[in-house]
Order: C-alpha cells, then structure tokens, then sequence
C-alpha cells in the first residue's frame, strides 16, 4: 500500500486483513488511536516494540504527502 519500505501490510492471514505494521500484527489504526487520545510516538512505541520508529515516521510521512495531495 505504501510504497516507502513497505510499511503497511495487508493479508488475510495477519488479523483478518486489518491494516498493520508490516512485520507485526500491531493495526496501524492503533497507532492513530493513540496519537488522537494525547499519547506520544514513544509511549506507542513502548508500548509495542516490534513497530520501529523508522516505520511510524514513514507512515505520518506517507499520511502528510497524501493529505496535501488531496487538500491540493
């Protein structure tokens, strides 16, 4: 989905098709649920160490191009 390293998967396999961190099973909606409720990227990583901080500074990159784009 996201072409910088691949840093969302998608597979029927992995939480039945929910949208996550590629290499884990953590939803990428929970990284977003934490970030709306006040929460900082560390306290998200603390909280599942198999999402590197390379991966969510790729996603909120990917999400502020494509959000420009639209707004465009």
């Amino acid at each position: 989905m996201f072409e910088s390293n691949q840093v969302i998967s998608i597979s029927p396999e992995v939480m039945g098709g929910t949208p996550v961190f590629t290499g884990t099973r953590v939803p990428v909606q929970t990284l977003l649920d934490y970030l709306k409720a006040g929460e900082s990227i560390d306290d998200f990583l603390d909280g599942f160490p198999t999402v590197s901080r390379e991966q969510v500074i790729a996603l909120l990159e990917e999400a502020e191009k494509r959000l420009i784009l639209t707004a465009a």
